[in-house]
């Protein structure tokens, strides 16, 4: 009795105590501080080589914060973000004067870092109320012979009753920059009332007439259609073929033993006892499949709380939703590859369930390793703190590993058990030749276009909104566009398996999944062509970035068509040899 009566005073002592209103309530009473928080500053095209605010040789207000807002989660750290405090004195609409809030020596050291800003075209970003500011440090002549400074800041905000709404900046006092003289930097505070509405504030910061113009529309249009003609072009075509083989097999069933073995005998019915074979190398082609149903399920799941919640007006929010979400679904990874393993007949199931739990982890960890080496080499914010790998790895080691581990063991009991609809032959039955475009390399190859074809304009999108300033917003678009490319991946790989399954041919388990993954090789080759004609980066940082994390993202978004591919064609021919009479 007594320890409920104290758990009860702790849980009124902790959830009762008086509110105060700051930036975390987004409410302010008058006269009350409102922190403006310097984030980082780096060069125009690259937008993720960015480094510390104050890294460049900028002077700090005199008013001091008790409050340290390093990082916030999970997202901020692995973003780069690292906000420190301006020593600005603003307070809530209380209008400033133009107000000088320090000096800057310009030593000959300082001189050249602000000289080398200037000339690339280096942006500062600013948080107010968790809104995001920009700014620019300076501007060359049109001779590219003298560099000055913006030395004056003037912020308007916009306040509607109690929260900050809206956010301009205004760059002023351009000076030529010269060394060893001195630069005072000012700024200037007015607040202005306005209409907007507190859970419309961050609109002006989303671009309707980019993301919805005509052709995202169209493009949207022109692929649902696409996947409307190819699914009735796919259910025609093997609705009639497959009528006409079973057919085919019925009449060959009224046949003796003679007339069968004089008759002219083809097609898929003739490999039932190899076609259920497990596939070569089953712990690597389980791991595959699982890793790829994996994140495909952290794909929707990030993709349904974003569009529900709206979490891309929180700084770092969607990064660290997406790291929860994957770690929180693990059991579906241990689920697909574990039954699919026991299905094949493997035992060493727990090597496999390490396997597929590290892959995807494996090789995003390596990755930002490698570009974390670089990233500290220019000392830039998107070097990775070590207390965050720490947390990382904790998540992979006590948060994927055990719910992989539970998801492997339901999936072996559950699912791992079923039999093929054929009794699978003792020895492998041998592969006829056939024409060259019906080789499993050539259909693998092919599989991709038609899946890539069907998200190529929203892949424009997505890279614009990531590797250029641009928030990405719509993702109801790729809500459907994740729908589209799972119905045309799944359909192009059963068609793709029904003409090698005809050709006599059972290798169908590798090449549906590669048949299918091969839109990654697509994706992949269209960044370098985005690289190169798309954008102006530069430098060794940024170019390894980019080419790093692409290529995981090439590599995840292949593993989910891959597992999409397999398992839907795994169905398929499920289905079509279960309908089939085997003496």
């Amino acid at each position: 009795m007594q320890k409920l009566v104290l758990l009860t005073l702790c849980n009124f002592l902790l959830f009762h105590q008086p509110t105060c209103a700051d930036e975390d309530s987004h409410t302010y009473i008058d006269g009350e501080d409102v922190l403006l928080w310097m984030n980082t500053v780096g060069p125009y095209h690259n937008r993720q080589e960015t480094y510390e605010y104050f890294r460049l040789p900028f002077c700090q207000g005199s008013k001091v914060s008790k409050i340290d807002r390093h990082h916030e989660n999970l997202g901020d750290a692995l973003q780069g973000v690292e906000l420190k405090h301006s020593g600005l004195d603003i307070r809530f609409k209380e209008n400033v004067g133009l107000t000088q809030y320090c000096t800057i020596e310009l030593d000959q050291k300082k001189f050249e870092s602000f000289v080398y800003a200037v000339k690339n075209h280096y942006w500062y970003q600013m948080y107010m109320d968790d809104l995001p500011i920009w700014g620019i440090v300076g501007e060359a002549d049109e001779n590219g012979e003298d560099y000055y400074m913006w030395t004056h800041k003037k912020l308007e905000i916009g306040y509607n009753t109690d929260q900050i709404v809206d956010i301009n900046l205004t760059s002023e006092k351009k000076v030529k920059l010269v060394p060893n003289m001195k630069i005072q930097l000012t700024y200037e505070v007015v607040w202005k009332e306005s209409t907007i509405e507190f859970r419309d504030r961050y609109e002006k910061y989303l671009d309707p007439s980019f993301f919805q113009h005509r052709i995202h529309w169209f493009s949207i249009f022109n692929s649902f259609m696409m996947v409307i003609f190819l699914v009735g072009l796919v259910s025609m075509i093997l609705m009639r073929t497959l009528r006409k083989d079973y057919a085919r097999y019925s009449k060959d069933d009224d046949l003796d033993d003679m007339e069968r073995d004089l008759g002219d005998e083809y097609g898929w019915k003739q490999i039932h006892g190899d076609v259920f074979r497990p596939a070569p190398n089953p712990l690597l082609f389980s791991a595959l499949v699982g890793s790829g149903a994996h994140v495909l399920s952290a794909a929707l799941a990030v993709v349904l709380i974003v569009m529900v919640g709206d979490l891309y007006t929180e700084r770092g929010t969607v990064v660290s939703t997406a790291v929860f979400v994957f770690a929180a679904i693990s059991p579906i990874n241990g689920y697909v590859g574990g039954a699919l393993y026991a299905r094949m007949g493997g035992r060493a199931w727990i090597k496999e369930m390490v396997v597929s739990a590290l892959l995807i982890p494996g090789l995003i960890s390596s990755t930002a390793f490698f570009v974390n080496f670089i990233a500290m080499y220019y000392h830039a914010s998107r070097a990775i703190p070590f207390g965050t790998m720490v947390a990382m790895l904790c998540i992979i080691l006590f948060v994927i590993l055990p719910l992989s581990l539970i998801g492997t063991i339901l999936g072996r009991n559950i699912s791992g058990g079923s039999s093929p609809p054929c009794r699978v032959n003792a020895v492998p039955r041998p592969i006829p030749s056939k024409r060259w475009f019906m080789e499993p390399s050539v259909i693998a190859c092919c599989g991709g276009i038609l899946p890539f074809g069907s998200i190529f304009i929203e892949m424009y999108f997505i890279f614009t909104s990531f590797w250029a300033y641009k928030i990405y917003y719509v993702y109801g678009f790729t809500l459907l566009v994740l729908v589209i490319l799972a119905i045309v991946t799944v359909c192009v790989t059963i068609v793709c398996t029904y003409f090698l399954l005809n050709a006599e041919d059972y290798r169908w388990q590798w090449t549906s999944f590669l048949a299918a993954s091969s839109t990654a090789v697509y994706v992949y080759m269209y960044s370098f062509y985005y690289f190169f004609f798309k954008t102006k980066m530069y430098g060794l940082f940024q170019t390894t970035y980019y080419f790093g994390y692409m290529a995981v993202f090439s590599i995840g978004l292949g593993l989910m068509c891959g597992s999409l591919g397999f398992l839907g064609t795994s169905m398929f021919v499920h289905k079509i040899y279960t309908y089939v009479k085997i003496d």
